[in-house]
């Protein structure tokens, strides 16, 4: 049986508290800083080249649509600009107008119920 209990500690339980207890400097810290600076220079003149690179290789290539996309984009074009008419021939008070009589067409079914009784 005791050779279950061989790996458990016999010490005292030490419990943290502010008092007793004081937290190790570590001897190597201003190495690793500066190791990190040095790697994150070279990390960003990496990507300054590589940016440099896909930008010079983005302007060269034209993506070409299809009959399709062009299709598409001028039909979003055109609703676009309806909706920016109809939004711009009337003002925000006509649109709350027409809110109000919306909102009166509907049937009570839609009204907010009430909540007391006694009165």
């Amino acid at each position: 049986m005791s050779d279950e209990y061989d790996g458990a500690t016999k010490s005292k339980l030490k419990l943290k508290n502010d008092c007793g207890i004081k937290k190790k400097k570590r001897k190597n810290k201003d190495k690793n800083k500066h190791k990190q600076k040095e790697a994150l220079q070279q990390n960003a003149e990496v990507d300054k080249c590589q940016r440099n690179f896909i930008i010079k290789h983005e302007s060269t290539e034209q993506r070409t649509f299809t009959k399709a996309e062009l299709a598409f984009k001028q039909q979003q074009e055109k609703i676009r600009n309806k909706r920016i008419l109809e939004k711009a021939t009337t003002t925000h008070k006509q649109r709350v107008e027409k809110f109000n009589e919306h909102l009166d067409t509907l049937t009570e079914h839609f009204d907010i119920p009430k909540v007391s009784w006694t009165k």
